[in-house]
């Protein structure tokens, strides 16, 4: 089994959609990964944001459940695969754990549209929200066809 780990700043938003997204999308191939996410600033137990669980819901995946976590060693070395959402996060990895280099991997290597990184929706309009949302299916979606 893979493990994948979406990864953004903090785990209320835009892991939090790839996660619900990969899972959906993967479908029945849903048992050949275990899927998580995190956030490097994350503070452990809070939920996502509303427009979060807004745009997911209309996607058809309930992530009211969801509680962040926060992106620990730990996590980064049981991780096969990390996808994160900017170049920063990749870099906060890199620093605190060099040797995982070969599985971090910017989540927009996957996109279509050959964008750089997917910013962060907090404290944005739901229109913000759900382009978000839209960048990070493309990418997701490539991601289940090339694993």
């Amino acid at each position: 089994m893979q493990n994948i780990l979406f990864v953004c700043t903090g785990n209320s938003c835009r892991s939090v959609m790839a996660e619900g997204l990969f899972k959906k999308i993967a479908g029945g191939r849903a048992g050949e990964f275990a899927v998580g996410s995190a956030g490097v600033a994350a503070v452990d137990g809070f939920p996502p944001t509303d427009e979060t669980v807004r745009a997911m819901k209309e996607e058809g995946v309930d992530v009211s459940g969801h509680r962040t976590r926060r992106l620990t060693p730990e996590r980064i070395k049981a991780a096969d695969r990390i996808l994160v959402m900017e170049k920063m996060h990749k870099d906060w990895i890199l620093r605190i754990a060099p040797d995982s280099e070969k599985k971090v991997f910017l989540l927009t290597e996957f996109s279509s549209e050959g964008k750089e990184g997917i910013p962060d929706p907090i404290r944005m309009s739901d229109y913000f929200y759900k382009n978000t949302l839209a960048t990070i299916r493309d990418c997701v979606t490539n991601l289940v066809k090339k694993i």
